[in-house]
């Protein structure tokens, strides 16, 4: 191990830091929390909904996509017993559509081998297909209160800058998970996960972040040694990475799944039909990028191809 990448074990902060941090911080939330729907339940299935929709998508378009995915699907036996096709229709204007199918598979699998009752270990929790590593501890943590440490892209970004001179610059998501749990105050992994998330959500954002504003401002490495100070008054938000969606893979995937979902349950789109709703000049030097996108797709288990090998009988539907 490299002098950049000190064992999470030297590495922990002294107690007397970790203290104030804990002081500190779950005081601010207690006061400043935000008030999301998924907080207000220990249901491991609605917090689970909440975990895979939450990736890669904010949370303002999160919150009435959350609450329709819950009246359509109330129960993990009530998505169990749904169709591929109804969850992915369900789940549009999401994005990222892989994730509704892999939710549908561990729901199923948690049916199947669990009897409907979540898996109550992480280990349990780690084993079940389709649910990574950070999404199996917000459960654990969310639903049951583990004492385990859930570190997404914000509880990163928060530790990587308040405690910079342990981390080190080349520190990886090994080290970042046991720092994480190192520094967990005791009795408090709930509260202490959440504001950790909601201080990387409003306050240290990724781009400039309000140092003035924050509660662990007297605590940060980074402001310390000179980090800019962005003034009150900015939103924090990202602007974006400032990558083209427009034409890119997943413009057309989306499009697909769209177009797919307009049409019947059983109903298959013919792929020159599917390729003029994509694009207004398709023409058949564009079946080979289609059959592409939609190779794609099929492995990833949301759409099934129809009379593969070419012919009038190509297509493709939502899977049954």
């Amino acid at each position: 191990m490299t002098a950049t990448t000190p064992s999470p074990i030297h590495a922990t902060p002294p107690a007397a830091r970790r203290a104030a941090l804990h002081r500190t911080l779950l005081a601010w939330y207690g006061h400043q929390r935000r008030d999301l729907p998924w907080r207000r339940t220990r249901d491991p299935y609605a917090i689970l909904v909440a975990e895979v929709m939450l990736q890669q998508t904010q949370v303002d378009r999160v919150l009435p996509r959350y609450h329709e995915f819950l009246a359509r699907f109330p129960t993990l036996a009530a998505l169990a017993a749904a169709s591929p096709a109804d969850v992915i229709r369900c789940w549009s204007g999401l994005g990222y559509n892989v994730r509704a199918v892999r939710l549908h598979q561990v729901a199923r699998r948690i049916v199947t081998e669990y009897g409907g009752q979540f898996p109550r270990s992480l280990p349990a929790l780690l084993a079940l297909p389709g649910l990574g590593p950070y999404t199996a501890r917000a459960v654990a943590c969310f639903a049951f209160e583990d004492h385990v440490p859930v570190v997404d892209t914000n509880v990163r970004r928060v530790l990587g800058r308040v405690l910079r001179d342990t981390v080190g610059q080349a520190a990886g998501e090994r080290f970042f998970l046991a720092l994480a749990e190192a520094v967990l105050p005791p009795g408090h992994a709930y509260e202490w996960n959440q504001a950790l998330m909601d201080l990387g959500a409003t306050i240290c954002t990724a781009r400039k972040p309000l140092c003035l504003l924050c509660p662990l401002s007297q605590h940060c490495d980074a402001l310390r040694s000179g980090a800019p100070i962005e003034q009150p008054g900015g939103n924090g938000r990202s602007s974006g990475n400032g990558q083209p969606f427009v034409g890119s893979t997943r413009y057309y995937r989306g499009r697909i799944l769209a177009a797919l979902r307009a049409v019947g349950s059983d109903q298959a789109l013919d792929l020159p039909t599917l390729g003029r709703a994509l694009k207004a000049d398709f023409g058949p030097a564009d079946l080979s990028w289609l059959r592409g996108l939609l190779y794609g797709l099929e492995r990833d288990g949301l759409v099934v191809l129809t009379g593969k090998g070419g012919g009038d009988g190509e297509g493709v539907r939502l899977p049954h």
